[in-house]
């Protein structure tokens, strides 16, 4: 059975060129002209991987990329992009996609990184993550239940996706930006406190009344969740 990938390109002549090329490797290739129709396809098409441009029109790469892993979207990702500074690269691999290509690229490349990203997905995951843990705290995302030892935790959308997030980075510290850009789709800094408001929330439908912290402030870097060391 043909393995299956979403191309998500703005460009005619890219996508053309890309498309034909991984036809004739053998895959089946579904095509977007942008963030939009993309982002549709990618939660519903069962693909092997995803070619999703950095800059599209609607919606750009990666704020799609983004809501793909909002959506619970595990498909392995490849970024590519026109913007290609070490500083690019980080914030697209922190992101949320599993490879980063810059344009201009050769095809070989391409197809080499794909076919190892689809075998590296085969091998390590039978398929996508339903239930996020950390220590007794329990996230189920198909039912949208949060738990933590025998009670429930009551979470608005926001608070949900956000909880969501840091459980995806557990022990890792994560960033201001990092959680402007996966949690509220913003790509600039709005210049609010936004951030710090929302974890002040779910810190206290956490950790209030329990013995051990969860969520963690660490000073001049970010938050982490996990057990306190």
């Amino acid at each position: 059975m043909s393995q299956k990938i979403l191309l998500v390109e703005d460009d005619a002549a890219t996508a053309e060129f890309v498309a034909n090329g991984l036809g004739e490797a053998g895959f089946l290739v579904d095509r977007a002209g942008n963030g939009r129709d993309g982002l549709f396809l990618a939660t519903d098409g069962g693909y092997h991987c995803i070619v999703l441009d950095r800059m599209l029109p609607g919606l750009d790469g990666m704020a799609a990329l983004a809501a793909m892993r909002g959506a619970g979207v595990e498909t392995p990702v490849i970024i590519l992009s026109a913007l290609g500074s070490p500083e690019d690269r980080i914030k697209g691999l922190t992101s949320g996609c599993d490879d980063y290509l810059v344009k201009p690229f050769t095809f070989a490349e391409l197809l080499a990184r794909i076919r190892l990203l689809i075998r590296r997905g085969a091998s390590s995951s039978p398929g996508p993550e339903t239930v996020l843990r950390c220590d007794d705290l329990e996230m189920d995302l198909l039912s949208r239940r949060v738990r933590r030892g025998e009670r429930t935790i009551d979470l608005q959308p926001r608070e949900f996706r956000l909880l969501e997030f840091l459980l995806r980075h557990v022990d890792q510290v994560v960033t201001r930006t990092m959680l402007l850009e996966g949690v509220w789709d913003y790509h600039f800094d709005p210049g609010t406190n936004v951030v710090d408001v929302h974890l002040s929330r779910l810190r206290k439908k956490i950790d209030e009344g329990e013995a051990r912290r969860l969520l963690h402030t660490v000073r001049g870097a970010g938050y982490r969740i996990g057990a306190e060391p």
